[in-house]
């Protein structure tokens, strides 16, 4: 009872201690103000970019990191548009997760998204601290809240001015909060020592973009103070390392998380990378600071412009020291972080839930790779459901994943005693594992009509191997009573019956694991086709033993019962090959035409 109310009390406590400090000092609220408009200007162009790329920027990255200086511009520039590293990086992690891009590849974007950060501390240091940006921001307000009123692409441009307008209208906020706060904090009269005072403000940096999850906002707020002559450009210097760091802990969190085994990897890449510049940075010191010093005595530059001049060129030094290490870097990275060790068994013992593995919250951040991931899931839900539908045939698991298996080859009876427990699988491990794709489903942002029907396609996969799940448990009670009796006169009849529906299973994961309509796919398809109409003879032979008396009545109306099962269940395969092979297909082609 402590620890739930713990959470809630010291929310209620930091809230109130930001409400009193509002009341305390006008400057501070000032300032705060100001970066909760950054912020928020930030995330509207965000969302406004990546609404109008829609599908592109996958397909741009897909196509732009079979090299490493395509990886590289592919990480500047998408920086460069959406003003945030964290977001491409983000966004990078969910791509090589889906398998859109390769680990190398992912590198070479993550190296750019560093170089392209610095963009925006060059555009807001050119700005200048004395230029107001207010009459600029209000008529851009104006004018975005009135486009978001418009269709669809008048949202999404609308949306893009509300972002610049805020950006513009906190930044000068954060100006005025600074300026009237120079009187109470003065940093630059901080005596810490030269070492020690670089850790200091390093430290700084660090903590402030971890928060702020924006290292952009960090550096915005030195570029104020620093104008404001709260602190030196030195201090300056030593945040903008501290904040590089930041962003890549931000980023390597989500990764490490909420990711793959891939998306760890690259997850920490990036933060080796940010980690080993700032440390490189702080060795070379005094060479950097004495460089932008002289740089600035030769064009009359003046802090702000050496703030950023020093913020590209560490950042251009761990490019330099990275940039022939990527295909190394990358296979050192999967021996740290290998692919975990299957056992073959996908649904744990004891009906504990089964965990989606690769639903997660950053894949939500692009509609593709949102939905790429949804397919990629109902493939685990489909090989899940195959190991609930072997425990309903009283199959061994270790069967279905037998690397030369003969499905034609008869089946030994099972052991007794038979457990029923097909509805307790249903129940605990493949509902719940179903329900996870629809919530995640629900959550996805479509980005017009093709995503629309990419989405619908997932759903109706997903429901049809629900469907045969259940299918599938009518079966387990007639296959407890009678496989437990050899001297049964239906025992022949459903083990020949258990066989089929074995086979069916293989063929399926079969034809699953096959390049989409490929001539071996199409083969396969056949074969699963050809076996589905076998079961008509089946039913043939049911009614012949009935005319000869060797079966009763009720016997017959079980095995015809089953036969149907059976049949659905090979109908609801099929209909899932087919809607995987088309969307798998589609993918491509659509890669295809974007070269």
């Amino acid at each position: 009872m402590k620890s739930n109310l713990f959470k809630p009390v010291l929310t209620a406590a930091l809230l109130a201690a930001l409400a009193y400090s509002f009341w305390y000092s006008a400057p501070w609220l000032k300032l705060c103000y100001g970066l909760a408009l950054f912020l928020f200007g930030m995330q509207c162009i965000e969302e406004g970019l990546r609404n109008a790329a829609g599908g592109t920027l996958e397909r741009l990255m897909a196509k732009s990191t079979s090299t490493p200086a395509k990886g590289l511009l592919f990480g500047i520039g998408a920086t460069f548009i959406l003003q945030s590293s964290t977001l491409v990086s983000l966004l990078t992690i969910a791509f090589l997760s889906t398998g859109l891009i390769t680990l190398a590849g992912g590198i070479a974007v993550i190296l750019g998204t560093n170089l392209g950060a610095t963009s925006g501390i060059w555009l807001l240091a050119m700005a200048g601290q004395s230029i107001s940006l207010s009459p600029v921001a209000v008529p851009m307000l104006v004018f975005g809240i009135l486009a978001g009123f418009l269709n669809n692409k008048g949202k999404t441009i609308g949306r893009v001015l509300v972002g610049i307008a805020l950006i513009f209208l906190g930044i000068d906020a954060i100006k005025d909060g600074f300026q009237a706060l120079g009187g109470q904090v003065d940093f630059s009269s901080v005596q810490a020592g030269g070492v020690a005072e670089i850790a200091i403000f390093s430290t700084i940096g660090l903590f402030l973009t971890i928060v702020l999850q924006s290292s952009h906002a960090t550096l915005i707020l030195t570029l104020a103070a620093l104008a404001a002559g709260q602190i030196s450009v030195a201090q300056g210097f030593a945040i903008a390392i501290g904040s590089n760091v930041g962003s890549s802990i931000s980023t390597a969190f989500v990764g490490m998380l909420g990711s793959d085994r891939s998306g760890q990897r690259l997850a920490l890449a990036h933060l080796l990378f940010n980690v080993v510049t700032a440390v490189l940075s702080l060795l070379l010191w005094l060479p950097l600071t004495k460089l932008v010093t002289f740089t600035a005595g030769l064009t009359g530059m003046g802090g702000l412009l050496q703030l950023a001049l020093f913020h590209t060129l560490f950042n251009g030094l761990g490019l330099a020291v990275f940039w022939k290490l990527q295909e190394r870097l990358a296979r050192q990275l999967i021996k740290w972080l290998p692919e975990k060790e299957a056992d073959g068994h996908l649904l744990p013992d004891g009906h504990q839930p089964v965990r989606a593995l690769y639903l997660n919250h950053n894949m939500l951040r692009s509609g593709d790779t949102a939905i790429r991931s949804v397919f990629k899931e109902i493939g685990h839900l489909n090989a899940v459901s195959l190991e609930a539908i072997c425990h309903v045939l009283f199959i061994p698991v270790d069967k279905l994943y037998e690397e030369q298996t003969d499905a034609d080859e008869e089946l030994p009876p099972p052991k007794p005693p038979l457990n029923l427990d097909a509805q307790a699988l249903y129940e605990s491990q493949i509902k719940p594992l179903y329900s996870e794709v629809l919530d995640f489903a629900s959550k996805i942002d479509m980005e017009g009509e093709e995503q629309q029907q990419q989405l619908s396609t997932a759903y109706t996969a997903a429901f049809q191997m629900v469907e045969i799940v259940k299918e599938s448990k009518h079966l387990q009670k007639n296959m407890q009573l009678h496989l437990q009796k050899p001297d049964s006169p239906v025992f022949r009849d459903y083990m020949r019956l258990r066989r089929h529906l074995f086979k069916t299973l293989v063929l399926f994961r079969r034809i699953s694991a096959l390049a989409a309509y490929s001539e071996e796919w199409f083969g396969q398809a056949a074969a699963l086709a050809k076996h589905i109409d076998t079961l008509e003879s089946f039913r043939a032979r049911t009614l012949v033993k009935l005319r000869k008396k060797e079966i009763g009545g009720w016997e017959t109306s079980s095995l015809m019962n089953d036969i149907n099962y059976a049949r659905r269940i090979g109908l609801g395969v099929q209909e899932i090959i087919n809607l995987t092979g088309s969307e798998s297909v589609r993918y491509q082609e659509q890669q295809e035409a974007f070269v």
